[in-house]
């Protein structure tokens, strides 16, 4: 039998189940799934929801979660945008991959939505909220301690003089502030993968008229690549992403880089023409990496304070919520069994470091030309097309049909830079 570490304070009822850092959708995820488990738990939560917040694109896979934690209706109520599809461009137009996510052999989730974060967060805050979990917003996390005999115990300020909650467990969900994890030492950034993403919301953008509606957009340009997504009729997100180098060589401003390179891309300039931007423009830098430890005794890390990825493909808020669960469903079988670590809790590690890994590859190889010039010229024979569109909408347990279809597509990459197995040609 795998050895669990029996927990001493199991029998203390005064003390929280577990304190969650952090009310974003891995946070709320978290606390949801323990409430619903008859656990005591307490999100703590530095700002006010609603709040801004970038990431609006979702993917298909989120769907399950969101039916088996009954936020369907929620969610349509709210009027979030449907996602059918995403679509690769290259500048000039000339040239684009488009795939619709119910048309892939692999992917049985067709559909998901864009969003307002601001909106969305605070659904899935208040849908934690009402299945019985605390939620103490504008509270700030000052320290924590764990102790193996004695538990957790979390410093948090509200205004006031701080205050101790105890806890048996503690989850880190403090995104990319990576509480617990900067804290430990633990973050390892992706060194050849050191972006800026410079990004804000844009007005009197045109929209088609058909089902393309949603679809979230990638321009790639030759050295850098934005996102475009339509969060409702009448706003759109965008977004630039550039290496951190390259912006520093510019010797430009976060605008000017944006809009310098907006002209650059003749399609998407075309679209902006008329268009008004609602809100700052924001930026963050050197958002790759990942923590070389999730689980210790009586702490899980969650979401982006697990590892953050590129947003290329949009992962971020399916992660966080994937990872939510697990992490709720691992410790609430820890604290029924009486013990602070299971063979479950293990395997969470495991299994997000494979979830992540698989993100990583397909990034990878996006930022090499011969991924590009092979997405948009697909050869249907294999259904290597169909492997990709199933990773792009979150299925992460597709199975050896769609593991060593996506191996051989990211083998034909490494072919095609230098022999050409499809038609190469500038993407700029």
């Amino acid at each position: 039998m795998p050895e669990t570490i029996s927990d001493p304070v199991a029998a203390e009822p005064e003390i929280w189940d577990a304190v969650i850092i952090g009310g974003g959708p891995g946070g709320a995820t978290a606390a949801f799934y323990l409430a619903k488990a008859g656990k005591r738990v307490v999100v703590i939560e530095k700002e006010k929801f609603p709040r801004f917040h970038v990431g609006e694109s979702l993917l298909p896979y989120n769907m399950p979660l969101f039916r088996e934690m009954d936020l369907v209706p929620k969610l349509k109520a709210a009027g979030f945008m449907e996602k059918y599809g995403a679509q690769f461009l290259l500048p000039s137009g000339d040239r684009k991959a488009q795939f619709a996510f119910g048309a892939g052999r692999f992917a049985k989730e067709g559909m998901s939505y864009q969003v307002d974060r601001a909106r969305f967060d605070e659904v899935l805050l208040r849908h934690a909220e009402s299945a019985g979990a605390t939620v103490r917003e504008e509270t700030a996390v000052k320290d924590y301690r764990i102790e193996e005999a004695k538990g957790v115990s979390v410093t948090v300020q509200n205004g006031g003089p701080p205050e101790e909650l105890r806890a048996r467990f503690l989850i880190d969900a403090s995104g990319t502030a990576n509480l617990t994890g900067n804290r430990e030492g633990l973050k390892e950034i992706y060194e050849h993968h050191r972006k800026v993403a410079i990004y804000g919301h844009f007005s009197g953008v045109p929209l088609p008229e058909d089902r393309t509606r949603g679809d979230i957009l990638i321009y790639r340009l030759e050295d850098a690549w934005f996102w475009f997504i339509p969060i409702s009729d009448e706003r759109a997100s965008l977004g630039l992403v550039v290496d951190k180098d390259q912006f520093k060589a510019s010797g430009l401003s976060p605008e000017e880089l944006f809009d310098t390179t907006v002209a650059r891309c003749p399609i998407l300039a075309e679209r902006m023409v008329n268009a008004e931007r609602v809100s700052p423009l924001r930026n963050i830098a050197d958002f790759s990496y990942r923590n070389r430890r999730l689980v210790s005794e009586r702490l899980v890390r969650i979401g982006d304070a697990a590892g953050f990825l590129d947003p290329i493909f949009s992962s971020g808020v399916f992660l966080a919520m994937t990872t939510g669960k697990m992490a709720a469903e691992g410790i609430a079988e820890a604290i029924d069994d009486g013990v602070t670590m299971t063979p479950a809790l293990k395997d969470y590690e495991k299994r997000t470091w494979r979830y992540m890994r698989s993100y990583f590859e397909m990034i990878e190889n996006f930022y090499r030309q011969p991924f590009f010039e092979l997405l948009v010229q697909p050869d249907t024979r294999l259904k290597l097309a169909d492997a990709v569109v199933a990773l792009l909408a979150g299925q992460l347990e597709g199975g050896w049909s769609v593991w060593w279809r996506l191996k051989f597509f990211f083998f034909l990459v490494k072919v095609q830079a230098r022999f050409p197995v499809v038609d190469r040609f500038k993407i700029e």
